[in-house]
């Protein structure tokens, strides 16, 4: 499926790493007349509620989160525009890097903020995600 946004990473601004290239874009620009869909934040949380202990498993099923609620709006991980992550954890930000990398990684990445803050909305939240998607 073909990019429904334009990335903007000019010479102007600070060049993205070539490790972050297809997981991470200064800017996303979106065509006139694209429907938006907006996720609401997505834990580790699994379908049946249980929560996995690790932050790799956490990270996982938040994008299987977000990925069904993609689905459920007829679009794919191709259509997200702009992506907020939080972590509780500082060292776990390689390994959800790893893991964008293999799951959303792309030729025209969307717009990403990474942050650490103190805690989530249970003290067991590791991740957090929300995104933005537009078809």
């Amino acid at each position: 499926m073909a990019s429904v946004t334009t990335a903007h990473n000019p010479s102007s601004v600070w060049a993205v790493p070539q490790e972050f290239r297809t997981i991470y874009s200064h800017a996303t620009e979106l065509p006139a007349g694209r429907r938006l869909l907006f996720i609401s934040g997505q834990f580790g949380v699994a379908v049946d509620g249980s929560l996995p202990p690790g932050f790799a498993d956490q990270a996982e099923t938040a994008i299987n989160n977000v990925e069904a609620l993609l689905a459920s709006a007829g679009m794919t991980k191709a259509h997200l525009v702009k992506l907020h992550y939080y972590l509780t954890r500082p060292a776990d930000a390689p390994t959800l890097a790893d893991i964008r990398r293999s799951r959303w990684g792309c030729a025209e990445p969307p717009a990403v903020t990474a942050i650490v803050v103190s805690s989530l909305a249970r003290p067991d939240y590791l991740i957090e995600i929300e995104a933005i998607a537009a078809a």
